[in-house]
């Protein structure tokens, strides 16, 4: 009887065992098929092995399209060719960049549009010893178009802030000093000593006057065809070094064109930002900016030789200002970095992708 009954015994369980792993099966690709998440295993050679539906969706690639190629089709260039670099780097030191770890990125559907999205990657051995890496992709479209429509009424909000201290306060301010400069003269030809103290309101009058202009030009930058960027960083280097008696030189050489206002606008909302930082947190007497354009994509630095920033983690040290630097550049699904400068201060480094930007060879520069 014992002899008989451990064979059935051994089937049930083989058996048992097969069911639990056909049910287990069953659960993953439940899971893979129903994931609002675009789920892609690829190999050490970066090659797609398999991917979920939600990839093809959000992706608007066929499965067939996908398996077996370089899942750097996924990417647009500079980001293809730093995928690659970071995976064989990896490979070859062990040093972890990307993996465990979620961060934003761009990528790229197949009919060439681009659209941020959050990245996580994890990598398993397999037990005969080969590796695969699974990424989990979530589009972010909905929420960056959210964000957008915001920053897009606050710049609209700025706007109207800037035109009513221009048309309203700088006027009324104007006015003012005619004013007072007539009562001047008037005391001055009466012999009056109050006239020295009316001198003084005048030039009080007329320094505040300036600076409620360059307030409104901050506030209200014209950005409106490719070369504009240049034109208002230009015009914010020079009011820079007008207001708080500093270098402020910008050079752009060879002149980049930025064909895209809402870009320009936010790359330019940086470096203001950047040299307010510089100003009065990092107390800097120089301040470089500095716009150019490689391999389609559009570089600006911001370098100062102040005392440096105390945190240069995005979004920590000086509070709101670097959280909102960073934001801009993840907006427009670049990147921003900020960390101590080689020879002393902070460097400040934003890197925006711009495809088919024209650049031409004019030289253009503010010593």
């Amino acid at each position: 009887m014992t002899g008989k009954s451990e064979p059935a015994t051994e089937k049930q369980e083989l058996r048992q065992m097969r069911e639990e792993v056909s049910a287990s099966h069953e659960r993953l690709r439940g899971v893979m098929e129903t994931a609002v998440n675009a789920i892609i295993t690829m190999n050490e050679d970066r090659i797609i092995e398999t991917i979920n539906p939600a990839t093809q969706r959000i992706f608007g690639y066929a499965e067939e399209e996908l398996i077996g190629k370089n899942i750097r089709m996924l990417m647009p260039a500079p980001f293809a060719e730093n995928h690659d670099r970071y995976v064989k780097n990896y490979l070859k030191t062990g040093e972890k960049k990307i993996i465990g770890i979620g961060r934003e990125a761009v990528a790229m559907r197949k009919d060439g549009s681009l659209f941020s999205i959050d990245l996580s990657i994890g990598e398993v051995i397999l037990p005969d010893k080969r590796r695969v890496f699974t990424g989990i992709i979530r589009d972010l479209s909905d929420r960056k178009e959210l964000e957008e429509k915001i920053l897009r009424i606050s710049e609209e909000e700025q706007h109207r802030i800037g035109q009513d201290i221009h048309d309203d306060l700088c006027q009324q301010l104007a006015a003012i000093g005619c004013m007072a400069k007539v009562s001047h003269q008037q005391l001055m030809r009466a012999g009056s000593p109050e006239a020295e103290n009316l001198a003084e309101i005048v030039r009080l009058i007329t320094g505040a006057n300036t600076r409620a202009r360059e307030m409104s030009r901050g506030l209200m930058p014209v950005v409106l065809d490719s070369a504009g960027l240049m034109d208002a960083l230009d015009e914010l280097a020079s009011s820079t070094e007008r207001v708080f008696r500093v270098s402020c030189p910008f050079r752009c050489d060879p002149p980049v064109k930025v064909k895209d206002n809402t870009v320009a606008i936010q790359v330019y909302r940086i470096a203001q930002e950047a040299v307010a930082n510089a100003i009065k947190h990092s107390k800097a007497d120089r301040i470089e900016l500095t716009l150019s354009l490689a391999g389609g994509t559009l570089m600006l630095t911001i370098r100062d030789n102040g005392i440096g920033i105390p945190d240069h983690s995005p979004g920590k040290g000086t509070g709101m200002g670097l959280l909102t630097m960073n934001h801009r550049a993840r907006m427009m699904g670049g990147t921003l970095t900020v960390e101590q400068d080689d020879f002393g201060g902070t460097l400040v480094l934003c890197q925006v992708p711009v495809p088919n930007t024209p650049k031409d060879r004019v030289v253009r520069q503010k010593k």
